[in-house]
């Protein structure tokens, strides 16, 4: 019997999950096909497959991505080899449009479904598990092997009818940009900041950052450059002629606009010492990040809810591979909870209403809402330091089974 011309689809075991806002596939690393277990253009290919991606309608259909920067997500897990941690996690930003896979920072929300989705995989130790009954909560430590940095997710447990633990994702926590309750996993960043590198690269709080050739009516404004989280571009929302209030509608459609924004985040990545030349910036979607902030103000949400300026602190606004995110990602959260309690930068600022202001949580609004996020940081021999950032998620399992991918595809 001759053989077929066509390449028979490979199936891969995967667990589809929810984390914070966004949604991902996560894989546990040993059930990966072998030549994809290891860095490398078959492992990009698959996972490219996977998602969906390039996809020049911008859809995703053929495969597990939404169309969006916060579904075209990837994660790898494995049981950690390093001490005094429980589990290794790997993300990878998939473009939409572009064959390319963004290795080179986390996802702050995927973050909170990773403890979950480790016991569930069995890689957290059995007898860990089992002691966590005791208390409720399974404190899983995460090794993020992007950034070579520790997270800490307390995940809640219960014990089942045959006395087995599980983890708990039913519940009443609400997460704004999410529909759904469901149960609170809260999150700890452990010094997302080396204590050997700069939390603000330029060495300033806030710089005068030139945006001539961006399009916009000024040469310069204000900007805080920090890397904790994310490496993230912070400004103040009237220098870009914004409110502070905007949602997707008002800045996803126009080209023009994105275009300014995406010649903005490019110039600040040299800023910042990310790039040589602005060019390097196509090739680095994920990184870095830019936001505007203002002080906190009414506006209604894209739910429709309206949010009080009473009952935050401060707006801000993000972008995520070229679009303004429907609410704000968790590695950008990092940013703003270290940035809000260092007196002197814009978020603080903002936060104070205009004024520089000693804080150590921050409510902010985001397009969906608001979300808390708590910050310690201090100053070590003249240089700030960001020691934990800690904020509150939700995660969930919403598949759990094989994803097919044509064997000749990577």
């Amino acid at each position: 019997m001759s053989q077929p011309k066509f390449a028979p689809q490979v199936a891969v075991s995967a667990t589809y999950m929810r984390g914070g806002t966004s949604k991902g596939i996560f894989f546990n690393l040993n059930d990966l096909p072998e030549r994809c277990q290891q860095p490398g253009q078959a492992r990009d290919n698959f996972l490219l497959r996977v998602i969906g991606s390039p996809d020049p309608y911008g859809k995703q259909i053929d495969g597990l991505g939404n169309g969006s920067s916060s579904t075209s997500k990837t994660v790898i897990l494995s049981k950690s080899d390093k001490d005094d941690h429980d589990v290794n996690y790997l993300f990878g930003q998939v473009n939409i449009a572009k064959p390319m896979i963004d290795w080179a920072g986390n996802c702050g929300n995927l973050t909170a479904a990773v403890g979950a989705c480790a016991i569930n995989m069995g890689l957290v130790d059995a007898d860990k598990v089992a002691a966590s009954a005791e208390t409720g909560i399974c404190e899983v430590h995460i090794w993020q092997q992007n950034i070579s940095k520790t997270i800490i997710a307390h995940v809640p447990v219960y014990v089942d009818e045959q006395g087995q633990v599980q983890v708990q994702e039913t519940g009443d926590f609400e997460l704004d940009g999410v529909t759904f309750p469901a149960a609170e996993v809260k999150i700890e960043f452990i010094d997302p900041v080396d204590a050997s590198s700069a939390m603000f690269p330029t060495g300033n709080l806030v710089d005068d950052f030139d945006i001539s050739g961006c399009g916009l009516e000024k040469d310069s404004v204000k900007a805080t450059f920090i890397s904790a989280g994310i490496p993230t571009i912070f400004m103040q929302a009237a220098d870009l002629g914004f409110t502070g209030t905007e949602l997707q509608t008002d800045i996803n459609g126009n080209k023009a606009l994105l275009d300014k924004l995406e010649t903005i985040r490019a110039k600040g990545g040299v800023a910042m010492g990310l790039f040589k030349e602005v060019s390097e910036a196509e090739k680095s979607q994920h990184i870095p990040k830019i936001a505007w902030v203002a002080p906190a103000q009414t506006y209604t949400a894209s739910s429709g809810k309206e949010v009080k300026a009473d009952d935050i602190d401060l707006v801000v606004r993000a972008m995520s591979m070229g679009q303004l995110h429907h609410a704000m990602m968790g590695t950008a959260a990092v940013a703003i909870a270290a940035a809000a309690t260092t007196q002197g930068t814009l978020v603080n600022e903002a936060a104070g209403d205009g004024s520089s202001k000693e804080l150590s949580e921050v409510r902010f609004g985001h397009p969906s809402g608001t979300l808390l996020v708590g910050g310690k940081t201090e100053q070590v021999d003249g240089r700030w330091q960001a020691k934990k950032v800690s904020m509150s998620r939700s995660a969930r399992r919403i598949m759990v089974g094989q994803v097919f991918v044509p064997g000749d595809s990577f």
